[in-house]
């Protein structure tokens, strides 16, 4: 097992390599790039938008009554927005991104691949992993931090609303709240780590799709193992991210 894990790591690892090398080159694909942004992008932001709403309304009514036990009822904006912009922002949208793009990449290269697609666009003379993988490991990286300050804008609104249901506040004070503790320290990592993110949902799904075999059931499991090993790799990320931050004395 720890061979295959070995053996696994060594390969996507490969795979990203080959992204970097073919991916500066030209011809570049830039219409392809655009769609594939719109794609994984516009399309996901209902998706997105929706768990970012209840993220922030939830938290901001679970926070509510421990708060109110040691009447810091006024502390709940600037928690919950420290917590969705630092953290809970960037990994449940991270989380949402893999399950829903990270499947639909597999999926997509897996069908290409197991109905020979892929071998008619070499034999075409089409570079298909130019045209397959760079566009989409480009737009993925690209899309996820766009995404993920809309679903913290979306959950701090929602927090707004999750705090007016038992009590009155006016939106510029909550917003006050908020700028008033946050800091340069906490917006730069958090949206950092989302081009790494973005980057390794596109990487593996891409490897996932591209790599596949065994007919239909391939497509199913390379699906299935882009989310899975997306997320858990998001979760290393974030755990290294945590760590150099403390490190820079940036949390």
């Amino acid at each position: 097992m720890d061979s295959t894990l070995l053996t696994e790591t060594g390969a996507i690892a490969g795979f990203a390599g080959r992204f970097f090398r073919e991916g500066f080159r030209p011809r570049y694909e830039v219409q392809e790039l655009l769609y594939q942004c719109y794609v994984i992008g516009y399309q996901s932001l209902p998706l997105v938008g929706i768990t970012g709403f209840i993220m922030g309304i939830v938290l901001t009514l679970q926070s509510r009554p421990t708060m109110a036990q040691f009447g810091a009822e006024s502390w709940i904006p600037t928690m919950v927005g420290l917590t969705i912009i630092r953290e809970m922002g960037p990994i449940i949208t991270a989380l949402i991104f893999a399950g829903k793009i990270g499947s639909s990449i597999g999926a997509e290269l897996g069908s290409m691949r197991v109905t020979e697609q892929i071998d008619a666009m070499e034999v075409s003379g089409t570079n298909p992993f130019k045209y397959l993988v760079v566009t989409r490991v480009l737009a993925t990286t690209l899309m996820l931090p766009v995404l993920t300050l809309l679903a913290d804008a979306i959950a701090l609104y929602a927090s707004y609303l999750g705090i007016n249901i038992k009590g009155v506040t006016t939106l510029a004070l909550f917003v006050n709240n908020i700028l008033s503790r946050l800091t340069f320290g906490d917006v730069l990592p958090a949206v950092l780590k989302t081009f790494f993110f973005g980057f390794v949902v596109g990487i593996i799904g891409c490897y996932k799709g591209y790599y596949s075999n065994k007919g239909t059931e391939g497509v199913g499991r390379a699906a299935n193992s882009a989310v899975v090993v997306s997320s858990l790799v998001i979760f290393i990320l974030d755990l290294l991210a945590v760590q150099i931050t403390g490190l820079l004395g940036l949390n």
